[in-house]
């Protein structure tokens, strides 16, 4: 996954979810549980690439970060429970979708 159409694409497989713009800017699209309207993936571009943040059990965070160089503390998050992707080649899809799974289960109940 390189382009932001794809991983919006992608997340918008998952059960119950849509796509949202709460900050009126293009740039920044979140996808929402439609339940509890809690964020699974944050996708932006940054630099000249497509960026996501994800949420991540912290007992991976450091796994997931030490294993790919692309993926980094969180941009504008909490950096204990997020990370984010640099879409840049190196993280090889599955991982990412790995990423993606787990952002969406560790949010998916209701406050």
């Amino acid at each position: 996954m390189k382009e932001k159409q794809e991983v919006i694409a992608y997340c918008l497989t998952y059960q119950d979810v849509y796509e949202d713009y709460p900050f009126h800017d293009p740039n920044w699209c979140v996808i929402r549980h439609k339940k509890s309207k809690r964020v699974f993936a944050w996708i932006f571009e940054k630099d000249n690439l497509i960026w996501i943040n994800v949420k991540c059990d912290p007992e991976w965070r450091e796994f997931w970060r030490s294993a790919y160089d692309a993926v980094k503390p969180a941009y504008h998050l909490n950096k204990t429970h997020w990370n984010s992707i640099v879409l840049d080649g190196t993280v090889p899809d599955q991982e990412i979708g790995r990423m993606i799974e787990e952002s969406y289960r560790l949010t998916q109940k209701a406050k």
